[in-house]
């Protein structure tokens, strides 16, 4: 499976705050705060005189006065980038949060995610992060549930959460609720919906016919694409077969979203409002393409994330991938739940399910109780050149 196919699979008052700020503490909290001791924007890194957490290795600790924390990312081959931008996230996160009694170990699942899970386990390891494909995903938990070890994996595929699974990933589906709510807010009742042939496009699908039923809207029109510009002109002559819409959602990248908008406003509507998902945050191109301007998608915020990107550029002299806010948020999650986690013992997982949620760099999150994670979520439009936050993300559930 691709990365894009996992891509594909979303207080005001004191007492709000108070039950999402518990997750870290004051001091895992420093950077999220906003506060210049761990992050400020332009940062550059700690001096080199300052103590810092045992850094992510490549073979097993020699002590035992660590919490032993196992990394499963792919470190070579074709999605060697994103493995490695995530894991320079985990370390920028245990240098930032003074971790000192966390040993994170890297594992390479380009080399068989089973092999590593096996690995990782040999090695005394009591908590698996990722791995980053949901196929790995189901391969490394076939492993690591019969010997106790919970997984918080970077994969945004609900199918293969629950049972000592934890997906950090951001759930599509998730932005797809957020934006019809908000176009619904905004008086759109009738909907029409382009989505891509496979799984990605029925969980779609179906995520917008009950959004929108749940609304009280009308889906009038829902087609498929193959992502050739002959299939998506046809789907877009067939959206209105059933009558007009207010709203259509391009559920797919960005770069698909540019290729269909035009035969959209062409073949269907010239002044429909165009939806999209999440998937359309980690693209540079959007902002620039005149047909996209106006449209809305729901993602998590970037905020937080813009200042983690400097320092990140400052550190390892290039810029992170979007995903690799997952693998600082990991770390912190972690180091809040080791502050009552005896070393070499099992994990506490029943601490990941907290209904106040926890903070990291993309908002506000907390996990179901089948493991998936629940996200606040913003609206932002496109606009000439640039996006604008129209609604934004809730600051607690």
């Amino acid at each position: 499976m691709t990365v894009m196919a996992d891509k594909m699979h979303l207080g005001q008052d004191q007492s709000r705050r108070r039950g999402i700020l518990k997750w870290a503490g004051a001091s895992a909290l420093v950077f999220l705060a906003g506060c210049s001791t761990v992050i400020p924007r332009g940062a550059e890194p700690p001096p080199t005189a300052t103590p810092t957490p045992p850094p992510v290795t490549a073979g097993l600790p020699d002590d035992q006065k660590h919490h032993r924390i196992a990394l499963l990312v792919p470190l070579s081959g074709k999605n060697a980038g994103i493995g490695q931008s995530l894991a320079n996230a985990t370390t920028m996160a245990l240098l930032d949060t003074k971790a000192e009694n966390i040993r994170m170990t890297s594992y390479d699942t380009a080399k068989g995610a089973a092999a590593a899970a096996q690995a990782a386990i040999r090695d005394g390891n009591k908590l698996i992060i990722g791995p980053l494909l949901s196929d790995n995903v189901v391969a490394t938990a076939n492993i690591a549930r019969p010997a106790g070890v919970p997984i918080l994996s970077f994969s945004n595929d609900s199918g293969v959460a629950g049972n000592n699974v934890y997906i950090l990933g951001h759930i599509p589906s998730q932005s797809i609720s957020r934006v019809v709510d908000y176009a619904k807010s905004k008086g759109m009742t009738r909907f029409a919906a382009l989505v891509p042939n496979g799984v990605y496009g029925q969980r779609a699908s179906s995520t917008l016919l009950r959004e929108v039923k749940d609304v009280g809207g009308t889906v009038v029109s829902i087609q498929t694409f193959t992502r050739d510009s002959q299939s998506i002109e046809a789907a877009t002559k067939k959206l209105t077969q059933n009558g007009d819409f207010e709203a259509v959602l391009l559920a797919d990248n960005g770069d698909m979203a540019i290729k269909a908008a035009p035969f959209i406003r062409k073949n269907a509507s010239a002044t429909a409002k165009i939806l999209g998902t999440d998937l359309w945050n980690t693209s540079s191109n959007l902002a620039g393409a005149p047909s996209m301007r106006g449209a809305w998608f729901a993602s998590v915020s970037d905020s937080l994330y813009k200042q983690y990107a400097d320092k990140y550029r400052a550190r390892y002299g290039k810029a992170p991938f979007r995903l690799s806010s997952l693998g600082y948020d990991s770390v912190l999650l972690t180091v809040k739940v080791a502050r009552n986690w005896k070393v070499g013992s099992p994990f506490p997982i029943s601490q990941l399910i907290d209904r106040g949620g926890f903070i990291g760099l993309d908002g506000v999150f907390r996990f179901t109780a089948d493991g998936v994670s629940e996200r606040a979520l913003e609206v932002q439009e496109i606009r000439n050149g640039s996006f604008a936050v129209v609604d934004p993300a809730p600051k607690g559930f």
